[in-house]
């Protein structure tokens, strides 16, 4: 039940109807039997300004935020953890008494998930499909982590040189397009493919960034961050070859846990938080 007392936390984006976000976070929440409630902002980017003011002002206790307002947001916060700075991006904003930190709990998220699934990053080879949004924080995540080196294969080279320069300072990153021969010794000595593009997500569902799998060596872990599908065209096509492999839904759980727990101190149920997104999967699509 709603009272005088409870605390608000919320997510803001445009579009937003389609965030999984409240189902989660509700979830938890009820599961931790706290006074907080959680909800879906719609904000239009020419609004962003005024919605943040807005938050600050109405004392919301946090709040995520999704696209399009990851990187935009970043002027208008009083302070930005580290891993959001060197992301770019900010998903999760914390309100200490009127001063606003920006976070991003996607690199806890992805990290999580390979750890909590048997893969270690440090020491290793990765390849990154893609250089968007996403696999900014993958590749800060496994720079975090420890690999000895990162790959990314691209549609278009070009684009991915401000990733490339973003973290220059800390790692030499190599950047191919996905059919350049040159890109194949790197597949073949790699111990982690990760997707970060949208190929393969509902519901487009048979598209795929193009590998060739039989220059891949069997023990290469697969990870897509595509959840809907749960088994993307990319992984079924990874479990034919041996290839262990991990979707998106750990990710996504583990970054929403990350962001309550900064709002609130508690350790969210995962599991809780799991069966909820499973639930709203199953009877949505």
């Amino acid at each position: 039940m709603l009272t005088g007392k409870t605390v608000n936390l919320g997510v803001i984006g445009w579009p937003i109807a389609h965030s999984l976000s409240p189902v989660l976070q509700n979830e938890a929440i009820a599961k931790a039997g706290i006074d907080y409630v959680y909800t879906a902002l719609p904000v239009k980017p020419e609004d962003l300004a005024a919605a943040v003011k807005g938050l600050r002002a109405l004392q919301f206790r946090g709040f995520n935020v999704t696209i399009p307002h990851k990187s935009t947001i970043m002027p208008l916060l009083d302070e930005i953890d580290e891993d959001a700075r060197r992301i770019g991006a900010v998903n999760t904003v914390v309100n200490h008494d009127g001063h606003l930190k920006g976070y991003n709990t996607d690199v806890t998220g992805f990290i999580g998930a390979l750890l909590a699934n048997g893969f270690n990053p440090k020491g290793k080879n990765a390849v990154i499909l893609g250089a968007g949004g996403a696999a900014h924080a993958v590749v800060w995540g496994l720079i975090k982590a420890g690999v000895t080196s990162l790959t990314i294969g691209v549609r278009n080279p070009q684009k991915a040189q401000s990733l490339v320069e973003r973290f220059a300072d800390v790692m030499s990153i190599r950047v191919f397009h996905w059919g350049d021969p040159a890109f194949v010794p790197f597949l073949q000595q790699t111990d982690l493919i990760v997707n970060t593009t949208p190929l393969g997500m509902t519901p487009n569902t048979n598209a795929t960034p193009p590998v060739d799998w039989s220059q891949v060596k069997e023990s290469a872990f697969v990870y897509d961050i595509i959840y809907t599908p749960a088994l993307t065209r990319f992984l079924v096509d990874a479990l034919r070859h041996g290839h262990s492999v991990l979707n998106g839904e750990a990710m996504l759980i583990g970054q929403g846990a990350a962001a309550l727990k900064r709002w609130t101190g508690i350790e969210p149920d995962a599991e809780a938080m799991t069966k909820a997104l499973h639930s709203w999967l199953t009877t949505t699509h």
